[in-house]
């Protein structure tokens, strides 16, 4: 499994992406998965590309951005085309985003063929540059529980649609995240990773406290200390040497709390090992 870190969690700090790419490289991490904005905002930058990060031994395995699905269809695929640009300058086959803005028990037949259609418009362009979209699972969205997940990978039935599997949020949408992932494995390209104190408090990840500097962090917590078993889930993907994985951090103590959370997964990576060898032998 290679693991990687998001500049989304450094979205309220004065910190350069040559700074996180230092820290990054000195802690193991082997990618820095981009948000869309700090893309976009490194454009102006030629020097800041794919083949500056190979510098650092890194690479970026996906941007992570917001398509307007909702929106007018022209700028919608104007998005996406700058969006897939991006992806080639940073030398990424992933692009995610999420599937509407309103959950799938909210949706009406017409507004789920609506966002359904427009995901294959979006898919259509996204394999032109030889790029997958990824649809991440995530409350009030048409990806919010795993039975509407699955229905909505049939429904888009285009080859360059996958999914980011959000392991919290699985959960959240009150699913077993390994039994999950066993069936819906050929699908997904991507997972992130983070953890929470209790069901109580996952009001913290909404989208207007995470993005709000003076938002709370309460209840937001270190991978392996919070109620989702992630030594059951990651049992699963460790030993996988293709599947990509990014820990997103939205809290706190950002160094302190990424640099725990991957020498965690190292000690239980190498704490495998030996059974695994045994195994084999």
């Amino acid at each position: 499994m290679r693991v990687s870190l998001c500049t989304i969690t450094f979205r309220h700090h004065l910190i350069s992406l040559d700074e996180i790419a230092a820290w990054a490289e000195a802690n193991d991490f082997q990618g820095i998965e981009l948000w869309g904005a700090h893309a976009r905002n490194l454009a102006p930058r030629p020097d800041r590309n794919a083949e500056w990060l190979d510098g650092y031994g890194l690479s970026v395995p996906m941007i992570s951005d917001y398509l307007p699905l909702d929106g007018d269809a022209e700028t919608l695929r104007t998005k996406t085309v700058e969006l897939c640009r991006l992806a080639r300058r940073w030398r990424t086959r992933k692009i995610r985003t999420f599937a509407g803005n309103r959950g799938s028990a909210e949706v009406s037949a017409d507004e789920r063929q609506r966002i359904v259609s427009r995901l294959k418009d979006i898919c259509a362009i996204t394999a032109g540059y030889g790029i997958q979209l990824l649809a991440e699972t995530h409350p009030k969205t048409l990806a919010d529980t795993a039975a509407s997940t699955v229905r909505l990978i049939e429904e888009v039935g285009h080859p360059a649609f996958a999914i980011n599997f959000d392991t919290l949020h699985v959960w959240e949408g009150g699913d077993d995240p390994v039994a999950v992932h066993r069936s819906m494995k050929p699908h997904i390209r991507h997972y992130h990773l983070k953890n929470i104190v209790d069901r109580t408090d996952l009001t913290v990840f909404e989208p207007a406290n995470v993005y709000a500097a003076a938002g709370s962090r309460r209840g937001m917590t270190p991978l392996f200390e919070g109620t989702v078993d992630y030594d059951r889930f990651l049992s699963e993907i460790t030993g996988d040497p293709q599947a990509d994985a990014s820990l997103e951090w939205f809290g706190n103590d950002c160094f302190e709390t990424l640099r725990g959370d991957r020498q965690q997964i190292n000690h239980m990576v190498e704490a495998r090992a030996p059974a695994r060898r045994t195994a084999g032998f």
